[in-house]
């Protein structure tokens, strides 16, 4: 008979190993790391605690019997990143093609209990091939169970899903729930159905890449927030990501230190081109408000008219929200509205406060637009802008057309403070549009309609192709030099670090979650 502490060593050392060593081997010539391996280049070094790493399945369903192994396919624990406490789970793609049955739920439904009522946030490390078909139906409870956690979690303590290879059916579901999705590229899917399916059902054509890869989901479909080359760059874009977000609901995030100095930036004076129909890129406006080399930007290859992401002012994390002339001019469309209207419920959710560029023509027109829902989806932007309860400061640099101006966290639905650029145009729509309807008869008319066009776009310039309408009417506080941004900014945080609102008793809100379908 082995001694107790033999056989107690025998079984980690079989835990270790999961699949076995042909099985790893084949992980690794497929480009990708271990289960083990991926904790360890998540958390900080000696931190990590591990659970149920003898948990076994209990089915004998088409010879399950005779394939136990020691964790049944995920590993699960906790640990800190950067010193701060993470509950953590990575799938093991070598035993079973981490699939997901009953014991396998119950090990990651536990640490997402604790999580929630220790306060800390859940990383999740998916390789996964769905359901295990063998468990039948208690599979599928199983991700139910993880579902209705990813929702009670929502909002509560930051959810990040790192998907590091196949990951099909419930196993999109789980991370779609979550708060962000990271994506290796080449070594990483996911799809409700893979390409086998697609061709039985649709008789479509098309790879696993193409179907559901990295670069798909980072510029079709949105669904991916970040994508890299391979997984430790992929784990250390979740660590970064980390940074920028509160342990839970109930803290702020953590500020940096940071040590004053002349704030002013000098290369915002010239960034806007005199001419109202050229572009520029509000990246570099980004780049010159926020602290050196803090901008993480979220989802940069989907909707490329928004730019969205974390950084950092004076050390204090915040959301930026900007249009982007350089890609279709900046418009509001649906891509760009729900990208939007996304990150922003994040931020509020966890305490980041909001700081908006804006230079916006309007919304995207056309029929493709309307019959896929731009109404409804326009409006989950407004929505989101207007639920918010954290700081939110609006900074127009340019254009400020139509209801897209009241939608970019105007002043009307609760910014706590507008700025405003010299170049700054506030009004229904521009220039040359508006002198075309408001005087089409005097123009069609004259003796040389160009003239008299060029004439009465100039005469509604001088009205309304300004801030200073709007700023008399206190839509604007104040009408800023360029190059004051940064230091307005961070003076108007400072100030609004106390902010408190009181919102209206309800159950929930009904935000606008359909978009028409176009068929």
């Amino acid at each position: 008979m082995q001694h107790p502490t033999e056989r107690l060593e025998s079984m980690r050392q079989e835990a270790l190993l999961g699949g076995g060593e042909a099985r790893i081997e084949a992980q690794h010539g497929k480009g990708k790391l271990t289960a083990r391996e991926r904790i360890q280049l998540l958390l900080d070094p000696g931190t990590f605690q591990e659970l149920g790493q003898l948990v076994t399945h209990r089915s004998t369903n088409f010879g399950l019997d005779k394939q136990r192994f020691l964790g049944d396919g995920v590993v699960t624990g906790y640990g800190k990143v950067n010193g701060r406490q993470v509950y953590v789970f990575s799938q093991d793609f070598t035993v079973l093609g981490g699939s997901l049955a009953e014991a396998h739920a119950a090990k990651i439904c536990k640490i997402m209990d604790m999580a929630m009522e220790n306060g800390a946030p859940v990383i999740g490390l998916n390789d996964s091939g769905g359901a295990r078909i063998q468990e039948g139906v208690v599979s599928l409870g199983g991700y139910a169970d993880i579902f209705h956690r990813n929702v009670k979690a929502s909002g509560v303590v930051p959810q990040l899903s790192l998907i590091l290879g196949p990951c099909a059916g419930g196993a999109v579901y789980s991370p779609a729930l979550t708060d962000f999705i990271f994506m290796t590229e080449g070594t990483s899917y996911m799809f409700v159905t893979g390409p086998n399916v697609v061709k039985t059902v649709t008789h479509e054509e098309v790879t696993s890449e193409e179907l559901g890869g990295a670069s798909t989901h980072a510029t079709k479909s949105g669904v991916t927030h970040f994508t890299a080359a391979n997984e430790a760059l992929v784990i250390e874009q979740a660590k970064r990501a980390l940074g920028y977000l509160p342990q839970n609901c109930e803290e702020d995030p953590a500020r940096l230190a940071y040590e004053a100095k002349d704030e002013t930036r000098p290369n915002l004076d010239g960034l806007v081109p005199e001419s109202a129909q050229q572009p520029y890129d509000i990246r570099d406006a980004v780049s010159e408000i926020v602290d050196e080399g803090s901008f993480m930007e979220v989802q940069p290859d989907f909707a490329e008219n928004m730019v969205v992401g974390f950084g950092r002012l004076a050390g204090q994390s915040v959301g930026i929200v900007a249009n982007q002339p350089a890609f279709l001019a900046g418009v509001l469309d649906n891509n760009a509205s729900v990208k939007a209207a996304r990150f922003v419920r994040t931020c509020d959710a966890f305490n980041v406060p909001l700081v908006v560029l804006e230079d916006v023509p309007g919304f995207l027109p056309g029929t493709d637009q309307e019959w896929n829902g731009i109404i409804t989806n326009g409006a989950k932007l407004l929505y989101a802008f207007s639920e918010a309860t954290v700081p939110r400061i609006t900074v127009i640099t340019r254009k400020a057309y139509g209801g897209a101006y009241d939608v970019m966290n105007s002043r009307h639905i609760g910014a706590d403070l507008v700025f405003a650029w010299p170049t700054a145009e506030i009004a229904v729509m521009g220039a040359k549009g508006a002198a075309e309807i408001i005087f089409r008869k005097e123009i069609a008319g004259a003796e040389d309609p160009g003239a008299k066009l060029a004439e009465k776009e100039a005469e509604y310039a001088e009205l309304f192709a300004h801030p200073y309408n709007a700023a008399s009417r206190g839509y604007v506080d104040e009408v800023i030099l360029p190059r004051n941004t940064r230091e307005k900014l961070i003076q108007g945080m400072a100030m609004l670090k106390n902010k408190a609102v009181k919102t209206p008793r309800k159950k929930h809100s009904n935000i606008p979650l359909l978009s028409l379908i176009h068929i």
